[in-house]
């Protein structure tokens, strides 16, 4: 299976963001892809107003994805949000070119390193798999990466692959920390972990708001062995594509049989 990583960076504009959505899913549609992975927060970069701009642009937002792939005959992955009262709730959407829509509920919010994610979005509570060519793959959003039972449970789940979609907080050893837990996830759940997150915007020179959690790159493919299948070059904006290979799956379940293994409610 041919998959690309869309790491770009997004703002509170939704129009563009559309705009830069529709290039990659063209590049990834002419790479040969059958998924486009996009990061979390694709639809509109985390920072004041996301609420009111989810009101008015989430039901459009998803008209175009759809249409998105349809158009192009793969499936497509976005970070999005609807409105939840007076929160939000913070999803990753998966639209599929028969014209079906799956969303994952973010379960794990951060709530750590100065940030309060829920203050101001609403916690999902169901782990969600999706079927792309036949094979079964999980989802997660950012701070998901660092439970490791989530993965686990996808993976006992049917899930062959896990795509994370993130906009990873920057800051010192951040950008380690990311690398770091993709390869451990995947090595911890039998499964392979895709990894997309937010350009560096710094390196991108893309404007974005101050005080959020706006990505520090470093998008990875990785395998249960932890490693590597793709990796971004460089953390500015970039399609990364990763060819995959499923036996490694089967070889890793009978090498390191974790799961099985597992004690105290892992």
């Amino acid at each position: 299976m041919k998959i690309a990583l869309a790491q770009i960076n997004t703002t509170p504009d939704v129009s563009a963001n559309v705009s830069k959505v529709e290039d990659y899913v063209r590049s990834a549609a002419e790479a040969g892809a059958v998924l486009v992975q996009f990061p979390e927060a694709t639809m509109r970069s985390f920072g004041p107003g996301l609420r009111e701009d989810t009101r008015a642009h989430a039901a459009d937002w998803q008209e175009r994805m759809q249409a998105l792939a349809d158009e192009h005959g793969l499936t497509i992955v976005t970070g999005e949000f609807f409105a939840h009262g007076a929160r939000v709730v913070n999803q990753l959407a998966v639209y599929s070119p028969a014209g079906q829509r799956v969303a994952y509920e973010k379960i794990h919010l951060y709530d750590a390193f100065g940030f309060r994610e829920s203050d101001t979005v609403e916690p999902g509570s169901d782990i969600v798999t999706v079927d792309v060519d036949g094979v079964a793959v999980g989802l997660a959003i950012c701070y998901d990466i660092r439970f490791p039972k989530l993965f686990a449970e996808l993976s006992r789940a049917g899930a062959k692959l896990t795509l994370v979609s993130a906009s990873w907080g920057a800051g010192p050893g951040k950008l380690y920390q990311w690398d770091l837990l993709a390869r451990v996830r995947a090595l911890d759940s039998n499964m392979i972990v895709s990894a997309v997150d937010q350009a560096d915007p710094e390196v991108s020179g893309v404007q974005v708001p101050a005080d959020a959690p706006t990505g520090v790159g470093g998008s990875l493919v990785v395998d249960p062995f932890g490693e590597l299948i793709a990796q971004d070059d460089g953390q500015g904006e970039q399609l990364v594509v990763a060819d995959i290979d499923f036996a490694v799956v089967d070889k890793a379940k009978a090498a390191l049989p974790v799961l099985e293994n597992a004690r105290l409610g892992y």
